[in-house]
C-alpha cells in the first residue's frame, strides 16, 4: 500500500471482500504505507486482477522475515487482525439533493456495501443492527444547513423543507430541529452502545451542537415557526457532545455559519498552502490511531465544506488529533472515544474538490485512485473488523 499500489482505494474494497468471504486479514501497520496480508487464495488473486489492485505473492519464508522485521521493538510498526466485515449503514436523505457526499462516492468506488438509513430508520431503532455508521453532510440543528440566505426560493430547498417537515410530522414532532435532536440522541447512544460513528463536514459541529442545545431553542422563526430562545447560548449543555466544548453558535439565519467551532469565515489560508498533516503515532503503543492514519503520504492537501476545519481551542480534553494545521490552529482529522464506542470526525466537503459548491457535478475517483484524503475514510471503514487490542498504558 506505498506508492507501487495501482488503486489505494480500490484494496480497501477487496480487503472488505475478503473478510465478507471469511478470511482474517492482518493489517501490517506502517509496512508500506500499511499493507494487508492474507493467505493466498487463487479467488482472491483474481478479484485482485479483475479490481485493478496491485498485489505480491511472497513465500512463506517472506511472510516470516515480514512478520520479524515489524515485531522488533524498535521498529515503529504492528500487526493488527482484521477478523470480520462489519455491517455497514450510511444516514442520508432519501430525496435528491444538489451535492454528493465523499462517503458514499468512495464506498461505492471500492465496492463497499452499506445500507441507507435516514431519520424514520433512526427514530424506529435500526441503528443497533449496524456496526458502523457515516453521517451524511447532514445539519442536525433542524436550520437545513443554513441555506436559508441564499437558496430559500431554489427548488430543492423548498422540496427539502417539504419533506422534513412531513417527515416530523409523521414520527410525532412538532418541528423538524425536535426530529433532529432525537436523531441526534439515537446517534449518540449508538456509539455510547459501542458503535463506530464517522463523520465528515456539518455532520460533525451540528451534531454536537444539536446535542448541547437539547434544553433550548436556537431556530429562528422561518426554520420552526417561533423566535429562538435569547438566553440560548448560555443554557448550551457541553457535557452531551462527542468532540467539542465552550463554543459559541451563530444564531444568525442568513449566515452559513453554525458556530466557531469552524473556521471557514476567518481562515486565511491560501489554497497553494492549504496542507494538514498527519501525526505519526507509534504502532505498538497507540494502536487506534495508527490504524486511522496509514497512508502513502503524511502530507494531505486541505479541502473546503460547510465545515472546512475545527478550531483546535474547542477540542474536548481527550480528543485525540491525528491531521492537523499546526500554523493555524486548526484540527482537520480527530477522534474519540464515547461510552463503549469511538467516533471519527474529518472536516472538508470532498477531499479531490477543494471548495465543492452546491450542483457541482461529483468527484470521478476513477481520477484519484490513489487519493490519500480518501484513504482516510476507508481507514475508518475497515477499523471496525479490528480485534479489539488493549492499548498499552
Amino acid at each position: 500500500m506505498d506508492e507501487t499500489q495501482k488503486d489505494h482505494l480500490k484494496s480497501y474494497g477487496l480487503a472488505y471482500w475478503t473478510l465478507k468471504n471469511g478470511q482474517e486479514i492482518e493489517w501490517l501497520l506502517n509496512y508500506r504505507g500499511g499493507s494487508f496480508l492474507m493467505k493466498y487464495d487463487q479467488k482472491i488473486e483474481g478479484e485482485c486482477k479483475i479490481r485493478g489492485v496491485s498485489y505480491e505473492v511472497v513465500a512463506d519464508a517472506k511472510v516470516n522475515s515480514i512478520l520479524n522485521e515489524i515485531n522488533d521493538p524498535s521498529a515503529n510498526m504492528d500487526v493488527v487482525k482484521l477478523e470480520k466485515a462489519p455491517r455497514m449503514a450510511v444516514y442520508s436523505p432519501k430525496n435528491k439533493l444538489p451535492w454528493d457526499d465523499a462517503v458514499t462516492l468512495v464506498l461505492k468506488y471500492a465496492e463497499i456495501p452499506y445500507d441507507v438509513l435516514y431519520d424514520e430508520e433512526v427514530i424506529r431503532g435500526d441503528l443497533p443492527k449496524y456496526d458502523w455508521l457515516h453521517l451524511h453532510h447532514e445539519d442536525f440543528t433542524g436550520q437545513y444547513s443554513k441555506f436559508y440566505g441564499t437558496f430559500r426560493y431554489a427548488p430543492w430547498y423548498v422540496e427539502d423543507v417539504k419533506v422534513q417537515e412531513a417527515m416530523a410530522k409523521k414520527l410525532g414532532f412538532k418541528k423538524v430541529s425536535q426530529m433532529k435532536l432525537a436523531v441526534a440522541q439515537h446517534i449518540r447512544d449508538f456509539c455510547s452502545g459501542g458503535g463506530f460513528l464517522f463523520a465528515m463536514c456539518s455532520g460533525t459541529n451540528t451534531l454536537d451542537i444539536a446535542l448541547a442545545a437539547a434544553g433550548t431553542d436556537i431556530c429562528e422563526t422561518m426554520f420552526d415557526g417561533d423566535a429562538s430562545d435569547p438566553n440560548a447560548q448560555r443554557k448550551l449543555d457541553y457535557t452531551q457532545t462527542f468532540a467539542f466544548q465552550n463554543f459559541s453558535i451563530d444564531m444568525n439565519p442568513y449566515s452559513h455559519s453554525f458556530d466557531n467551532i469552524d473556521v471557514t469565515q476567518t481562515r486565511q489560508v491560501e489554497r497553494a498552502n492549504d496542507f494538514f498533516t498527519l501525526f505519526d503515532f507509534s504502532a505498538k503503543w497507540d494502536v487506534v490511531p495508527s490504524m486511522l492514519t496509514q497512508n502513502h503520504d503524511k502530507v494531505i492537501k486541505g479541502f473546503m465544506g460547510l465545515t472546512t476545519a475545527f478550531n483546535k481551542n474547542f477540542l474536548k480534553p481527550g480528543v485525540t488529533i491525528m491531521g492537523e494545521m499546526k500554523t493555524a490552529n486548526e484540527a482537520r482529522y480527530i477522534h474519540g472515544e464515547y461510552g463503549k464506542g469511538q467516533w471519527t470526525f474529518y472536516s472538508g466537503h470532498d477531499p479531490e474538490d477543494y471548495q465543492h459548491a452546491v450542483g457541482d457535478p461529483p468527484t470521478d475517483l476513477k481520477l484519484h485512485p490513489n487519493s490519500p484524503g480518501y484513504r482516510l475514510i476507508l481507514n475508518n471503514v475497515l477499523f471496525p473488523a479490528a480485534k479489539k487490542k488493549k492499548q498499552k498504558t
